[in-house]
């Protein structure tokens, strides 16, 4: 099933392709074989967002669970990369009410929320967005509970020499196996430390988030809650009408989708125990749900019928000024 030519998205007006993306992609079976690939798979690219997981599965694995008596919406929105609707602020805020912390605490910036109507809503209302509204701050509030669950420092929560950063990382790499030490390390857009791996070892880490195996118990418990916590409240991972979300639902518990930022993308197919990874290498975030939707369609992992529920993001419509559609965005089929 292996194919190593490039995968391309077309963007058209008029029936005429106007711009193209390039999308290297790589999915691997349980065993890590892989599967599927387009482009360089080998070279590190930064996994940005879609390693929230895995962040949030080394809070899990450090207790804070138990420890805070955290819902399975909590945690799911830890995972998240969130459109600051009312829930996702509420669910924030709850986690930090549970730490005996507030969003003072929060280092992830500010931002107006995603979601049209919860940016109207604070317009309305004569408010500016606080912390509470970045896409990321059910990370960074899991992340300040992993630092009082383990006694870190959680004034320094951003550094990568805290220790709550350095288990983080240590679980990333056993999902990846990856050697941490070597990995480059840069600075994410919320303030964390984020890691770049290959599109090969970043489908091996889905593929053991889907199967639960190739780790140790803890790990693999961990992962699990986290898994289960994304499939039952998808809405909570990213949002209303939102690809991550409505990529989940489709996947009806099958699915665990996460994007990242620069046009990155992941996916764990539970039943057939893949894992998938890719980046747009342009970094354009309109190529991402239709390379997706066309790989996990040829994986099998997509029916007919899910991948007509996911037809707006399979096929982007491109609409001019006056609300017109005039060209669409695809990606172009492999041979």
């Amino acid at each position: 099933m292996i194919a190593t030519d490039e995968v391309y998205v077309d963007v058209t007006r008029g029936g005429y392709v106007e711009s193209v993306h390039r999308v290297a992609a790589c999915a691997v079976d349980a065993g890590g074989t892989v599967l599927e690939q387009a482009g360089d798979i080998e070279s590190p690219i930064f996994l940005r967002s879609a390693a929230k997981p895995f962040i949030a599965a080394a809070a899990i694995a450090a207790g804070v669970r138990e420890r805070f008596h955290l819902d399975p919406r909590e945690i799911a929105v830890m995972t998240a990369s969130h459109s600051g609707e009312p829930f996702h602020v509420a669910a924030v805020a709850s986690i930090l009410d549970k730490i005996g912390m507030d969003e003072s605490a929060l280092q992830c910036g500010t931002h107006q929320p995603y979601d049209e109507t919860a940016a109207q809503g604070l317009a309305d209302a004569g408010l500016e967005p606080t912390a509470l509204y970045n896409n990321c701050s059910g990370k960074h509030a899991g992340i300040l509970a992993l630092c009082l669950a383990i006694g870190a420092d959680t004034t320094t929560y951003l550094s990568a020499e805290n220790r709550a950063q350095q288990q983080i990382l240590a679980l990333c790499a056993r999902l990846s196996d990856d050697d941490a030490s070597t990995w480059p390390i840069a600075i994410d857009g919320c303030g964390i430390p984020v890691y770049a791996t290959g599109l090969r070892k970043a489908a091996i880490s889905f593929a053991r988030l889907a199967t639960l195996s190739g780790v140790a118990s803890a790990d693999a418990r961990a992962l699990r809650i986290v898994r289960d916590a994304m499939l039952a409240h998808p809405e909570y991972v990213a949002g209303t009408a939102q690809f991550d979300t409505e990529l989940m639902i489709a996947g009806a518990g099958n699915i665990v989708s996460k994007a990242g930022a620069e046009g990155v993308h992941a996916a764990a197919a539970i039943s057939q125990g893949y894992g998938y990874a890719s980046k747009v290498v342009d970094g354009a975030s309109r190529a991402r749900g239709p390379s997706s939707i066309s790989a996990l369609r040829r994986l099998g992992v997509l029916d007919e019928r899910q991948a007509g529920a996911l037809v707006r993001f399979a096929r982007p419509p491109v609409y001019n000024r006056a609300g017109n559609q005039v060209g669409e965005i695809a990606s172009r089929d492999r041979v």
